[in-house]
């Protein structure tokens, strides 16, 4: 029998030791240069920066059908692979950037995570067909191509309406990342021993959306690799400084409550229509994130449940201590909201809206194709 929702959202307690991919390097890095990228609603040069080009077969294997996105690690690539008798199957290729290919460290680190997150299998989580070395000595991985939208584009697809997010949907979508940060959170080695795995990296960005109404969890555990792609590339940490939790900016080890802490984060985001915490500079929204000053949602947002507010609250608390215990807590909030809503969540429901938001957004996608935004470049960081 579920908690009573109130109960619940009452209890925290300290997690358990685990694996942590990767630590928080960046507070104590000092950099000035400038990175400039596309404005935003500028198209994506289709040749990505290995040279590649739609059409280019990786390994007598794999096709580059067209350039999906790009950041300050990799470049991800929408393409098939190429088997016997014309068998073709739908992946994503996600590409290192020269640069970091070419670094050992990054690639150990890379290889290892890789190596580690293919263990997660998962049907919320995206998984990783394979891992691969170009002609070239640059390392590729083929994940499972999500054909729909990301979190933030679904939001968007409703403000386009002016309208907004459904409370009971984001719900929905929210208990289905909780149920893929959980089965990482659990996982347990050969042996038997726990082993978590912390995503470290929840943002709308990352949480897709097919159009056959699943949820999927996407950029699981490539953390240590990220991190020391933001000692050589301040891009690598472009828009998602708001969806790290305030202790880990202050050094802290990744947990099952930083993970809370982001997807808290991409909620509230989804729901006001708005970023949590906006500002000029990254340096500036780190000291936000530090505070913690969440605005009252339903203030924005008069329909959403008190106990929805609530439950971000308490996800948000600057204490990670005060937050959910686990996942499954946090799930069990939401599930019980969802019992009081007569409003469809099912993955029919979740399908309609992301073929709608495809809809929607056609134009907009037609005329910049992905879009990115300007960075000038991360300020001087103080040492930790």
């Amino acid at each position: 029998m579920s908690e009573p929702p109130h109960q619940t959202l009452r209890v925290s307690r300290r997690t358990g030791p685990g694996i942590v991919l990767g630590r928080a390097p960046w507070l104590s890095r000092r950099t000035r240069e400038r990175v400039p990228l596309a404005t935003a609603g500028q198209p994506i040069d289709s040749r990505g920066v290995h040279g590649d080009a739609p059409g280019t077969v990786l390994n007598q294997k794999y096709e580059l059908l067209e350039r999906a996105g790009s950041g300050g690690m990799a470049v991800v690539w929408r393409a098939r692979t190429l088997g016997a008798a014309g068998f073709t199957r739908p992946v994503a290729i996600k590409r290192v950037i020269p640069h970091l290919g070419r670094d050992p460290e990054f690639i150990a680190m890379f290889v290892e995570e890789a190596r580690v997150v293919s263990t997660l299998q998962h049907p919320l989580i995206t998984q990783i067909h394979d891992f691969a070395v170009d002609a070239q000595g640059l390392h590729f991985l083929v994940m499972e191509w999500v054909e729909g939208v990301d979190l933030a584009r679904l939001a968007e697809s409703f403000r386009a309406d002016g309208g907004v997010l459904p409370w009971p949907l984001a719900a929905a979508i929210g208990v289905e990342i909780l149920g893929a940060l959980g089965a990482a959170h659990d996982r347990t080695t050969e042996a038997g021993a726990h082993a978590p795995i912390f995503h470290r990296d929840v943002t709308p960005q990352n949480i897709l959306l097919s159009t056959d109404g699943f949820v999927k969890l996407t950029d699981f555990g490539i953390a240590r690799a990220m991190d020391r792609a933001t000692m050589t590339s301040p891009n690598a940490l472009k828009g998602k400084v708001s969806y790290i939790a305030p202790e880990r900016l202050k050094n802290g080890a990744a947990s099952v409550q930083s993970d809370l802490w982001g997807v808290a984060v991409c909620l509230w985001e989804a729901l006001a229509g708005r970023p949590l915490f906006d500002a000029p500079t990254d340096m500036e929204v780190m000291f936000a994130v530090s505070e913690a000053r969440v605005p009252d949602l339903r203030e924005l947002r008069p329909d959403v449940p008190e106990l929805l507010w609530e439950a971000l609250k308490m996800a948000l608390d600057v204490d990670p201590q005060e937050r959910f215990g686990s996942t499954h807590m946090m799930g069990r909030v939401l599930r019980e909201l969802l019992r009081s809503t007569d409003e469809p969540t099912d993955a029919r429901r979740v399908a309609r809206a992301v073929r709608s938001a495809q809809q929607r957004l056609a134009p907009d996608l037609a005329a910049g194709g992905p879009r990115t935004e300007v960075l000038e470049g991360l300020e001087e960081l103080p040492d930790a």
